[in-house]
């Protein structure tokens, strides 16, 4: 160790249990402390900060931070000047990106945004949200909102942009979609600066690296059996395949091994017909990382 730390920032909030967990899978264990925001990791050139999602690209960007993990909604709302390393595509309900959209009152007129000229609009991300306004030529009260945004219109609001992943929370207060601003995802950021230096950029692609990994380990699992050699025709017709399955040779000439990665959701179709086909000792096994 040369004396280096790496500062690191973790979200804090509804993404930091899911960032544990990926930080784990790729073989850092993160220790979060009650009343803490300096949470533990078995790293000793790595500092770890717990930060708001919404303001880790304002302390990246001005070195408070080397590199963080945050939205790239955040990344746009601060106009933050950082380098963006990974698309980590993970969130505390489903992989998929999480949505900005434009939310008003089931009976409310408004049906396109042409519509909000004039009205009142509550948002946590106020500064994206003039952004679009001005590029569909909308003139419109924007205000920051401090959270339950849904509950706003129609006393306190006409229309809110907000965030949503499946959209239940936007139906279950009777709001409707009217458009969509913007899909997000995780991203990875760092400091330009803190890029620049040779010994935390070598860090931060190596942490990259491992957690990209973890990620494309998720939902997969190892198959590995014995084969005859005459039946590794039929066998592999039945493999689908990351990459081609690897094959080694076995002390009795006639068999061969079948190692290969595939889908978790496939395994207990598959097995069957495998074993009907010929392969024998089949073992499934799970992976924490896959690199390619």
């Amino acid at each position: 160790m040369n004396g280096q730390i790496l500062k690191l920032g973790i979200p804090a909030g509804s993404l930091q249990e899911a960032t544990g967990e990926l930080f784990r899978k790729a073989g850092y264990k993160i220790t979060f402390a009650s009343r803490s925001y300096y949470p533990s990791i078995d790293d000793p050139e790595i500092q770890c900060t717990l930060i708001r999602a919404q303001e880790m690209p304002r302390y990246v960007q001005d070195g408070s931070l080397d590199c963080g993990l945050t939205g790239y909604d955040w990344i746009l709302e601060n106009d933050a000047a950082v380098v963006e390393l990974a698309e980590l595509v993970f969130s505390k309900v489903s992989k998929r990106p999480v949505r900005w959209v434009l939310a008003v009152p089931e009976d409310s007129p408004v049906q396109k945004v042409e519509d909000l000229a004039g009205k009142r609009i509550a948002t946590e991300v106020v500064s994206l949200t003039r952004r679009w306004l001005a590029q569909h030529g909308v003139q419109a009260q924007v205000e920051f909102s401090w959270g339950a945004t849904e509950v706003k219109p129609p006393r306190l609001a006409d229309a809110i942009v907000e965030v949503t992943e499946t959209g239940s929370s936007l139906r279950a207060n009777n709001l409707r979609i009217v458009a969509e601003l913007l899909q997000s995802t995780t991203r990875f950021i760092s400091n330009e600066r803190a890029y620049a230096d040779p010994w935390k950029k070598r860090k931060m692609d190596d942490l990259v690296l491992m957690l990209q990994g973890a990620m494309a380990a998720e939902g997969k699992v190892g198959l590995m059996m014995n084969v005859r050699k005459a039946d590794l025709p039929s066998v592999l017709t039945i493999l689908p395949a990351l990459q081609t399955p690897t094959i080694s040779s076995l002390s009795d000439p006639e068999w061969v091994a079948v190692n290969t990665i595939l889908d978790e959701n496939v395994v207990r179709h598959i097995v069957p017909q495998l074993k009907q086909a010929g392969a024998r000792g089949i073992v499934e096994y799970p992976l924490n990382k896959i690199i390619d």
